[in-house]
């Protein structure tokens, strides 16, 4: 009888070992598309070409302003198109610093407002700056600067820097210490601080270092390395904002007025060579994070849910990941971090801002030099 060719080619270790990976292929796409089906939201780009996107604010008409690192301001429509806002001052766009932090003042509808965070030059080195303008014909009217963190420095890096309205109408400005970790302890300067200023610039009553000698008065809190995101927790008056640590030690923070949050004296990461910056992780009078990411995942944007088209997301706090490429979702009961879930690891980028949109949605931007908008709306919906 002549043999059966197909089951000798089976017993034939190459046919196996092929065998074996093609089954392994149909599993794993079969595993694939099953966690495709189970994300509860799928993306839209809403917009894209986008040159390093930093920071996004949703305008009144349902247009949205998106600000570009190299140093321009675009409105975009509904329908992805972009124009340029003219009238913006000189920005400095290095390494980290460009045009950064955006925020529309409470009342835009009626004042037309922008408030805007950007690196300039200046004596001694470069700086962040927060200056206002009035938005009309998607022209810049009317800027000051309202803002200036001093000193100057010749560093590129950890400028921080997002903008926050406040319920009261008070502004937060969010700084980096410039690498220099020996400023973030030092109140004469802004360095490593949290700023909070009346929206014309001017220093509010009730801040808390008020009258203290050879002490800032903008500062809110210090010891903080690069803040790169802050939120308003919904239905409190809670400010929540995350920082940069070195070589891990990222953290999210609960803001107090006049805290010190520790570094360098106290801190979760080590140098990026290796080496120890602080043997402690906590001390009298300096504060605790809610939670630390150790590896680091560099966050950038804040966001707390407030929308209505995840009903299961809310109230809870997204971050943006950079060298984690992907979207942090951080489930929160309180003052509390319960759990923590990585969403948009499917595209493989760096997620510079996230923020809950009016109409509901979650919106995010990359930071390349391709960057996208990108809406998350509910799979069911589509």
């Amino acid at each position: 009888m002549m043999p059966n060719r197909f089951a000798m080619r089976l017993k034939h270790p190459g046919y196996i070992f092929s065998f074996v990976i093609f089954a392994l292929v149909l599993l794993c796409g079969s595993v694939y598309a099953q966690t495709q089906d189970a994300r509860p939201y799928t993306l839209v780009t809403v917009a894209e070409g986008l040159d390093y996107p930093w920071s996004v604010a949703f305008l009144p008409d349902g247009d949205m302003l998106v600000s570009e690192r190299p140093g321009a301001l675009v409105r975009i429509n509904a329908q992805g198109e972009k124009t340029q806002i003219k009238g913006l001052p000189p920005v400095v766009a290095r390494r980290q610093g460009g045009l950064l932090g955006l925020a529309l003042d409470p009342e835009f509808e009626h004042n037309r407002l922008l408030y805007f965070s950007y690196v300039a030059r200046g004596m001694g080195g470069t700086g962040t700056q927060v200056a206002r303008a009035e938005l009309r014909d998607d022209i810049l009217h009317d800027v000051r600067v309202i803002f200036k963190a001093v000193p100057k420095m010749r560093s590129d890096v950890h400028f921080g820097s997002r903008l926050l309205f406040a319920p009261d109408g008070k502004l937060f400005i969010t700084l980096g210490e410039r690498f220099d970790m020996r400023q973030a302890q030092d109140r004469s300067n802004h360095l490593g601080s949290l700023i909070r200023i009346n929206p014309d610039g001017s220093i509010p009553d009730d801040n808390p270092f008020v009258g203290q000698e050879k002490i800032r008065p903008k500062i809110y809190s210090y010891g903080h390395r690069n803040m790169q995101g802050i939120a308003l927790q919904p239905g409190t008056n809670t400010i929540w904002a995350h920082e940069h640590g070195p070589k891990g030690g990222d953290e999210v923070n609960i803001i107090k007025p006049g805290a010190n949050y520790g570094w360098p004296k106290i801190t979760y990461g080590i140098d990026y060579d290796g080496t120890i910056i602080s043997t402690e992780t906590e001390a009298p009078g300096m504060e605790q994070p809610v939670t630390y990411w150790t590896p680091s995942i560099a966050p950038s944007g804040m966001s707390f849910y407030t929308g209505d088209k995840f009903p299961d997301w809310q109230g809870d706090l997204f971050v943006g990941a950079l060298a984690g490429t992907h979207l942090r979702h951080l489930s929160v009961n309180g003052q509390q971090i319960t759990a923590q879930d990585i969403l948009l690891e499917e595209l493989g980028e760096r997620i510079r801002d996230v923020a809950t949109g009016p109409d509901g949605y979650l919106y995010v931007l990359t930071d390349s030099h391709d960057g996208r908008l990108i809406r998350l709306e509910p799979r069911h919906q589509r």
